[in-house]
């Protein structure tokens, strides 16, 4: 591996990008893989877990690898594109080894793990030799080697020991944080994100739940599988439930509650603010494929006198979504939900064109006539591919807006149930890699027989 640094920190590897020889990015690394053995002998690495479009998890050989630097990995070219699937005998790295509390051999004290260090040994093997640790708390002061006063640690100080000065590594163990893995992932898309807590174990999806903050969790959870939104969700305490709900967009929280037992429905709506929670009863009292049931209740909404600068004011928001962010609704006082009645569209390239000081009411598009809660699905579908739009406004029988349906909530339900899954669970078999099984299948069966001799 000409050109790779002799020690690499595995953390610094989440989400750097994959290349062939050729320069062409294939994916971003995800996790490393690695074979636990015998106290003290370090752990072996495997390979890679790189991900690769559209959210496939594959397995890349550590054999395959020939440099690794701080921005990019590349690899000769040869990859395997089944699904990677964890073995029993393996580990990752960065989903199940960071944050783990060990213990410092020569002092009994207990570390938290926020990192691990990689080297390529004489016999070219990737080893874990180094662990970067934290303390949580004070050493008291005592007598080291030779008898000399040993120096207080601060707390919260990290430091790097080697691998055989810790003990107690086990993945069994209760109560883990998740901290590190977090950061590690920290640049990461929440749909990206997303994918990875969909392969932990259902015990690190909790953990990580509980270390994210409930914006962040929101997001995760927007892109998650039903089943994973609805296991991680009934894991929380119901005040943070609740707080993480309203963070979520109205119909995805809406979509979320209605999976949910009708006791643990109430419960929750009960505990979210009341302002929060009047939409999502609202979209809830609709059935699933139609336009109220898939509608969000947070369009850009501004009334008839306000001008083209402070409508572009509104879209330039970094928190709406780009199809939401397309056209403002034109309605009468009041602005919000439901409304007072509506006047009309603009769309974001009017507002471009038009001078700052013109009214939004003079350029509203008032041609196309909004639709109804109780549309269907593929009416609904139809409609926004007839007009090319990306978003529809839908109003009450008296022509209050409520909401808006954009083509992203009609892609989602078009959509089989399970879409979210299959993409993550994509089980497409290729041609068994040999060279893959070998490695892999060696170390499993070495580490058996390094097991046995102890």
């Amino acid at each position: 591996m000409t050109g790779t640094p002799t020690r690499v920190f595995v953390a610094r590897l989440a989400g750097i990008a994959v290349f062939d020889p050729a320069g062409d990015q294939i994916g971003r690394v995800r996790d490393v893989v690695v074979m636990l053995r015998p106290h003290p002998r370090p752990p072996r690495v495997l390979g890679l877990v790189v991900e690769v479009p559209p959210h496939r998890l594959v397995f890349l050989p550590i054999t395959r690898v020939t440099n690794i630097d701080a921005g990019a990995v590349i690899f000769d070219g040869r990859i395997n594109m089944r699904r990677f699937e964890k073995r029993s005998s393996e580990t990752l790295a960065l989903g199940e080894m960071l944050d783990r509390r060990v213990v410092l051999a020569d002092s009994g004290e207990q570390v938290v793990v926020v990192d691990l260090g990689m080297e390529q040994s004489r016999t070219r093997d990737w080893l874990i030799t180094k662990v970067a640790v934290r303390r949580s708390g004070t050493r008291p002061a005592g007598r080291g080697n030779g008898g000399r006063l040993s120096l207080r640690r601060r707390r919260g100080e990290t430091f790097v020991v080697d691998w055989d000065a810790i003990s107690g590594f086990s993945l069994g163990e209760e109560g883990q944080g998740a901290d590190s893995l977090i950061a590690a992932f920290e640049q990461m898309r929440a749909p990206d994100l997303a994918n990875v807590v969909h392969e932990l174990s259902a015990k690190r999806r909790a953990e990580v739940a509980a270390a994210l903050d409930d914006q962040r969790l929101a997001d995760v959870l927007e892109e998650l599988p039903e089943d994973d939104q609805v296991e991680i969700l009934g894991k929380l305490d119901a005040d943070r439930a609740a707080d993480v709900l309203e963070e979520m967009g109205p119909d995805d929280a809406a979509d979320l509650l209605g999976e949910l037992p009708p006791e643990q429905r109430e419960q929750l709506l009960a505990l979210m603010q009341p302002e929060e929670a009047a939409p999502l009863r609202r979209l809830l009292s609709y059935a699933d494929n139609t336009a109220g049931g898939m509608m969000t209740t947070e369009p850009v909404i501004v009334p008839p006198d306000a001008t083209v600068a402070e409508a572009l004011a509104q879209i330039r928001n970094s928190d709406l979504n780009p199809a939401l962010a397309a056209q403002v609704y034109v309605c009468r006082p009041p602005t919000e939900m439901p409304t007072g009645r509506y006047l009309g569209t603009v769309h974001f390239q009017r507002l471009l064109r038009d001078p700052p000081p013109t009214l939004v009411s003079a350029i509203c598009d008032t041609e196309l006539d909004p639709l109804r809660p109780e549309l269907p699905l593929e009416a609904v579908a139809s409609y926004l591919a007839t007009y090319n739009l990306v978003s529809v406004p839908i109003v009450d029988e008296n022509g209050r807006l409520l909401g808006s349906v954009t083509v992203d909530d009609v892609l989602d339900h078009l959509l089989p149930d399970d879409w979210r899954e299959n993409v993550m669970d994509d089980t497409t078999t290729d041609e068994t890699d040999e060279e893959e099984e070998a490695l892999r299948g060696a170390e499993a069966a070495r580490a058996d027989e390094e097991g046995d001799a102890r």
